[in-house]
């Protein structure tokens, strides 16, 4: 082999070198960016729901201070009217009646706010839950 085709050669090769490192820079640069992305839509997605949290917290702490307000108000009223009974027969009778009534609310506002709470959980879960079935179908895309 002389020096002129060794010199080919090698320059091919060194050629096809900066070729393939200029392919698999490119390559990890583009993984970069999607990877940048991805962390970004992750980041929003946990801001997202941590807004829904906040609001969803909010909401729910209304509810109880205006279920706390109407059982005191209930309350109130109860006492008043046993106050204002005559016989001990009465006083049982409207006892009963306000324990039946008071357990009724009870059972129903514990259902509502269990189906609220639920509701909540569902909804902040969501952002993060779209990020994470996104993950999963880019690692079924590479795989």
């Amino acid at each position: 082999m002389d020096t002129t085709e060794f010199t080919t050669k090698m320059k091919s090769a060194v050629g096809e070198a900066q070729v393939k490192a200029k392919e698999a820079f490119d390559k990890g640069a583009a993984t970069f960016g999607e990877y940048n992305e991805f962390t970004k839509g992750n980041l929003e997605a946990v801001v997202a729901s941590g807004k829904i949290l906040a609001s969803g917290m909010q909401s729910l702490g209304t509810n109880f201070v205006a279920d706390g307000k109407s059982a005191f108000e209930t309350l109130t009223a109860e006492l008043k009217e046993l106050a204002s009974v005559k016989s001990p027969t009465d006083f049982f009778k409207l006892q009963a009646a306000f324990v039946r009534r008071n357990f009724d609310i009870a059972v129903a506002n514990t259902s509502k706010n269990s189906e609220a709470v639920l509701k909540l959980a569902n909804e902040v879960a969501a952002p993060i839950s779209a990020r994470v079935n996104l993950a999963v179908e880019k690692v079924k895309q590479t795989a």
